[in-house]
C-alpha cells in the first residue's frame, strides 16, 4: 500500500505522514532526505529528529533513496520525507536524476508493506526564470506523476486538510 502526500510548504503533509506512522502496529522506518547545507537546514533537521519517536528507525539518506527503501524491513511501515529535497540533492550533486528516479520507482513498486511518500507540488506557480529551476520543477513534477501512478492513495494537502486525487480516467468514464 503506497500513499503519496503532495502539497505546498507547511501544508501538513509531513505531519500527516508522521501521524499515519504513529497509528501503525508495524515498526516504523523513517527515511529522511534532508542534507544540512546551511545552519537553517541543520536546525530544521534537528527539529524534525526531535519530533519523531525515539523507537523509530531513521535512515538519513540524501542521495541513495532507492537503496534505503529497498533495505527497509519488509514488515515495516516506511515514511519517505521527502522527494522535493531529494530531487534538489540530486541536482546539487550532479547525479543522474532519470536513473535515480527509475531506481526509486522500482524500489517503491517492490514494497508490499505500507509506505508513505511526501513531496511538494511545485508546478502551480509561475514559470521559473532560470533553466535549472525549470528543470527542477519539471523533473519533480514528472516524478510526482510517476509515484502517483504507483500509489493506491494520493492526497493533496492544503492547510492541514486533504483532498483525494484520483486517476482522471476513472472520473471520465
Amino acid at each position: 500500500m503506497l500513499t503519496l502526500l503532495l502539497g505546498g510548504a507547511r501544508s501538513g503533509k509531513s505531519t500527516l505522514a508522521v501521524q499515519m506512522a504513529e497509528r501503525q502496529q508495524l515498526p516504523v522506518v523513517f527515511v529522511a532526505t534532508a542534507e544540512a547545507f546551511d545552519d537553517d537546514m541543520a536546525a530544521r533537521i534537528r527539529r524534525h529528529r526531535d519530533e519523531r519517536p525515539a523507537h523509530w528507525t531513521t535512515i538519513e539518506c540524501p542521495m541513495a533513496l532507492a537503496e534505503a527503501v529497498d533495505t527497509a524491513p519488509a514488515d515495516s511501515f516506511v515514511v519517505v520525507d521527502c522527494l522535493t529535497v531529494w530531487m534538489a540533492n540530486l541536482m546539487v550533486h550532479g547525479a543522474d536524476r532519470t536513473d535515480a528516479a527509475a531506481a526509486l520507482l522500482a524500489a517503491l513498486a517492490r514494497r508490499t508493506a505500507p509506505t508513505v511518500v511526501v513531496s511538494n507540488e511545485v508546478g502551480m506557480g509561475i514559470v521559473p526564470e532560470h533553466q535549472m529551476s525549470r528543470e527542477y520543477r519539471d523533473d519533480l513534477g514528472r516524478l510526482n506523476q510517476q509515484v502517483a501512478a504507483l500509489a493506491h492513495t494520493t492526497l493533496l494537502m492544503v492547510a492541514g486538510r486533504a483532498t483525494r486525487l484520483d486517476d482522471p480516467w476513472t472520473l471520465l468514464t
